[in-house]
């Protein structure tokens, strides 16, 4: 239950062609405390609940649950979300063994492009393709639960 995961900026969108699925997302949080997130999210044509706890130091690592359940319940409990629901497709990259996730948002987000690989280990190394950015990995703004109340839109340089 101890999830390891690295994210990166997207600087193209070439992984569009290497994509094996693109699947809707529709997500929102109950609590988007740090150290307990607790996401509500509507996949494609499945509902999660999932409980998040504190990164570790390098942010790679956190304590991950979830737990299907109905899309009517999960939409149900997206009408109890703090605001700011987030919308993005998620695209799936195999990569060498591994497989990326990116995710292209919308809405707020509009214009942010974020991947991120699960690892097995914090040290395990992976292949980087070449439309892989800069890494943001333990960078608090880049998570969801922050994008869904300070979102892309509203950053400044």
């Amino acid at each position: 239950m101890i999830e390891i995961e690295r994210k990166f900026l997207v600087k193209s969108d070439d992984y569009k062609s290497e994509a094996t699925s693109k699947t809707r997302i529709v997500q929102g949080f109950l609590n988007t405390d740090p150290s307990r997130t607790v996401r509500v999210r509507i996949k494609g044509d499945a509902g999660f609940i999932t409980i998040k706890g504190k990164s570790n130091a390098t942010g790679t690592s956190r304590f991950e649950w979830e737990k299907e359940i109905s899309v009517e319940e999960a939409d149900a409990l997206l009408k109890l979300c703090e605001k700011g629901i987030l919308d993005k497709y998620r695209y799936e990259i195999t990569v060498g063994n591994h497989v990326y996730e990116v995710d292209e948002f919308f809405g707020d987000n509009e214009g942010l492009t974020i991947a991120e690989i699960e690892l097995n280990d914090e040290n395990e190394s992976f292949q980087k393709p070449t439309w892989l950015g800069i890494e943001v990995t333990g960078e608090i703004k880049y998570y969801n639960s922050q994008l869904s109340k300070h979102p892309f839109k509203n950053w400044v340089d």
